[in-house]
């Protein structure tokens, strides 16, 4: 496959999310395979699924504005919690709504 044919969800993996995507794929998709490759336990390699799952719909989202894209990104990475994020995107919408309620009022004008 040609470099530019690559999803763009799959060129935004890190190193080691694509070492998980590759042994979950080799293990046939058996979430207790991956966990006993990683010696850990199927709840964790289940978590580690689903934040890869929400990286990868956060990577085909790239029409959405960034800055949304990016506080998303970091509640999946865990670095801040989901009421905070939520509460950012919140404010950001509202703020946002209200731009363009004024832009809307000066091209009225």
């Amino acid at each position: 496959m040609d470099i530019d044919k690559v999803p763009q969800w799959f060129l935004a993996l890190e190193e080691e999310d694509a070492a998980f995507l590759k042994n979950f794929v080799c293990a046939s998709g058996s979430l207790k395979e991956v966990a006993h490759r990683y010696e850990v336990s199927y709840p964790t390699v289940r978590l580690r699924l689903d934040r890869l799952i929400q990286k990868i719909q956060l990577a085909d989202q790239r029409e959405e504005e960034p800055f949304l894209t990016y506080i998303r990104s970091l509640a999946v990475d865990g670095r801040i919690d989901l009421e905070t994020a939520k509460d950012i995107l919140a404010r950001y919408r509202k703020e946002a709504a209200g731009r363009a309620q004024e832009k809307k009022g000066e091209c009225a004008k």
